[in-house]
């Protein structure tokens, strides 16, 4: 299993940098950044200084959108970065949540993020790649490789990415629905005449390592991840509203507890100190989230590698972002580390 960090773009950025690389050294294999321009600093500037301070970190969004740059820009930053720092990028994409959603605009369709996942990796590629009706390449690419990772919930989104992407990403670290999830992506791979194997996994969820299991450390470390749990609510709350309630099309472990959602602002996104979570119990934290004395990391992390995932995608965003960096590089990548 492979390790990466996610973070926030907040100001300073030098911080962010520093810690990516602080990473690599700490075994860590990718690093990667959210991407909602409005809400933090624009990533791919980052990006290029995170790679120009590493040596091996392959570095990308999680996750960009159809909407916020045109593909062809896109593409052409992609290709660049690997043109500098050799193929060293990673395109992580999605329908677009917060970066859509706080600008005023609603997510894109699966047709549309299906048709950029296409296009922005023939153009970094150097393929042709037909944008907005009008045959594209950069001819100036030579050698460029750019994995498309996409970030999928839904049926249809899962589909989508077992047809069409190099990875799947999955924000939330429970382990039934990644093996319900993991299941549908490969049969749709297979279905459309891929190798289900090919396709990456990677789990993206928050992690908060404690001293010990007692209840006071665990009790903290919930109240520092249950951010995620209202995240995570909003993909949630837009499955129920397309699909119901029906366990053959979304796990009844993701609907149950978005019944007492009542709104969600996106100033607070992705920040512990949320204030509109309240209605996530302590049980979805326990299940979406790594919390625990490092053992208890491992443990489940080992669970997750068993249901087929890949990588798992720390997301330190907490009080203690440093610490908990330290504790995956001392005690739990290298229970992963191969003989």
């Amino acid at each position: 299993m492979e390790f990466g960090l996610v973070l926030q773009t907040d100001p300073p950025a030098a911080g962010v940098v520093a810690l990516m690389r602080r990473a690599e050294r700490l075994g860590f294999s990718h690093g990667w950044t959210f991407d909602s321009v409005v809400l933090w600093q624009e990533p791919f500037v980052i990006h290029s200084q995170i790679l120009a301070a590493t040596e091996r970190l392959v570095v990308g969004p999680m996750v960009t959108n159809p909407g916020t740059r045109a593909w062809e820009v896109t593409a052409s930053t992609f290709a660049t970065l690997n043109e500098m720092f050799g193929n060293r990028t990673i395109c992580g994409i999605g329908r677009g949540d917060s970066a859509q959603r706080v600008a005023g605009r609603r997510p894109h369709g699966l047709a549309s993020l299906g048709r950029a996942i296409d296009a922005i990796r023939d153009l970094a590629e150097g393929r042709e790649a037909v944008v907005d009706g009008t045959p594209l390449r950069l001819g100036w690419v030579r050698d460029g490789r750019l994995p498309v990772w996409m970030a999928a919930y839904g049926p249809k989104a899962l589909a989508l990415a077992g047809r069409s992407a190099d990875g799947f990403i999955l924000q939330l670290a429970d382990v039934d629905v990644t093996e319900w999830m993991v299941r549908a992506v490969r049969k749709a791979a297979a279905d459309a005449g891929r190798d289900p194997a090919r396709i990456t996994v990677c789990v993206a969820a928050p992690g908060y390592v404690t001293a010990d299991d007692s209840p006071a450390a665990l009790a903290h470390a919930r109240e520092q991840c249950r951010w995620f749990g209202g995240m995570v609510g909003n993909h949630v709350a837009d499955l129920v509203a397309r699909y119901g309630t029906d366990p053959a099309l979304v796990p009844p472990e993701l609907t149950a507890y978005v019944e007492g959602r009542r709104g969600y602002d996106y100033t607070h996104h992705g920040r512990a100190d949320n204030p509109e979570v309240a209605f996530v119990p302590d049980g979805i934290v326990d299940r979406f989230c790594l919390i625990g004395p490092p053992a208890a990391h491992v443990a489940k992390l080992r669970r997750l590698r068993a249901a087929g995932v890949d990588q798992f995608a720390l997301y330190a965003m907490h009080d203690a972002r440093e610490s908990v960096v330290e504790e995956y590089g001392a005690h739990v990548i290298p229970a992963f580390a191969r003989p």
